[in-house]
């Protein structure tokens, strides 16, 4: 018995690939995005370090602006390597603490997790973000 058209069609409609199935690209990172907290909006772009392209993230918003925890314009991330599925390759800053740690960085579709840690990536903290369009007021340039 050979099968229908109908279901034929249905099977070839499930195996093929969905927009949220597709493999990240390295340009996905791109863009703002709102911590976790929903304390500061962090700028992902690309940008050169000694030459090479990577990726810089930036707090381009802050919550506590104008005030002594006002972390405006902190550079919070700089990964060298685009590996297929993660940036990686340098360094994410936690700006309350001031320390630096090994990070990886991970798009699936409008969330992004940015992981810090030590020694190996089992060993740390995630941070995810949620994408948006704009950035609210607050800020000031530096």
């Amino acid at each position: 018995m050979r099968p229908s058209a109908s279901f034929v069609t249905l099977a070839l409609a499930l195996l093929a690939p969905t927009p949220h199935a597709l493999a990240a690209s390295p340009q996905d990172a791109q863009g703002l995005w709102l911590s976790g907290d929903k304390a500061a909006v962090i700028q992902f772009a690309s940008c050169d370090v000694n030459g090479a392209a990577a990726l810089c993230g930036r707090i381009v918003w802050d919550k506590d602006a104008g005030t002594p925890l006002d972390a405006c314009g902190v550079q919070i991330a700089q990964l060298r390597q685009w590996d297929g599925s993660a940036w990686r390759n340098g360094w994410v800053h936690d700006p309350r603490t001031g320390k630096n740690y090994k990070g990886a960085l991970r798009v699936k579709g409008d969330s992004l997790a940015l992981r810090a840690y030590i020694g190996t990536e089992m060993l740390g903290e995630t941070e995810e973000m949620a994408r948006v369009a704009a950035i609210p007021d607050g800020c000031k340039p530096r």
